[in-house]
């Protein structure tokens, strides 16, 4: 094993779509994207990391454990998974973060224990749901039940974090806060973190490593500067593309062409 999350000549999907041969690792403490067009195989190959499909082929080791084989119980102890579409559910906050303490929960036990109280509270406080504790899930806005949905996952207490698009259907604010708390997550406490992600320019920003695909293959991976570049971009998304960097952080940024402009450039003499 030489990665702290190791994904080996991996193939899982469907009778209609299947991914082919997926090899890439990450470091512990690593914040990684997976970026890809629609119908590349982001969301399968997570389904396939979690074991919500099962492997036709390969492994997926996290520290030295081969997922596929834990049991449901200590998987969950190990991986939290944030959806990309949060429960609208009409429980208290509080008791909808706590459903991250099931995985510990005894037996027999009723309960919830002191130190289960004390987990949930430093998760809320820090993903700043604390405010919201006696409100209905429903009752949040989609930035505060994606906060929210973070607070539970980290109750989980686990080693790795996987999350689905977790800024799709959020405003820009939302987004940053979003995406700002993740990146704070991954600093303070060495959380290793997988997310897909649909923009490439807060990809770009936020991730240290990226993972591109294309029709259930890996076309490009590696940081943001060897992977978001224009010729990879275009023969993945097939449309042109400007690249360039944030004057601030110096990270990769992607600019869109108009039909218009591209008409105009061609018509413009040499």
């Amino acid at each position: 094993m030489q990665g702290y999350v190791e994904i080996s000549n991996f193939s899982c999907g469907y009778p209609d779509f299947k991914l082919d041969g997926i090899t890439f690792s990450l470091e512990r403490g690593m914040l990684a994207g997976i970026i890809g067009p629609n119908g590349s195989g982001k969301t399968t190959l997570f389904n396939g990391l979690t074991g919500e499909l099962l492997a036709l082929n390969g492994h997926v080791w996290l520290n030295g454990k081969n997922v596929p084989e834990m049991k449901l119980r200590e998987k969950a102890q190990h991986i939290a998974v944030v959806s990309q579409f949060t429960e609208k559910v009409d429980i208290p906050v509080e008791e909808y973060v706590m459903m991250g303490r099931y995985p510990y929960r005894g037996k027999f036990q009723f309960f919830d224990s002191e130190y289960d109280q004390e987990v949930v509270e430093k998760y809320m406080r820090l993903t700043g749901v604390y405010a919201y504790k006696n409100k209905w899930m429903s009752q949040l806005s989609g930035g505060e039940q994606q906060l929210a949905a973070i607070a539970r996952a980290l109750t989980q207490e686990p080693r790795l974090l996987l999350l689905d698009e977790p800024t799709s259907h959020l405003d820009i604010t939302h987004q940053v806060q979003v995406l700002n708390l993740i990146q704070r997550l991954n600093q303070e406490l060495g959380l290793t973190v997988l997310m897909i992600i649909h923009d490439l320019n807060l990809a770009g920003e936020y991730c240290n490593y990226l993972v591109m695909m294309k029709n259930g293959k890996i076309h490009a991976k590696g940081t943001p500067e060897e992977v978001l570049n224009y010729a990879h971009i275009e023969a993945v998304y097939e449309t042109p593309v400007v690249t360039n960097h944030n004057p601030l952080s110096g990270k990769p940024a992607v600019f869109l062409v108009s039909e218009k402009v591209m008409e105009q450039s061609r018509k413009k003499p040499e």
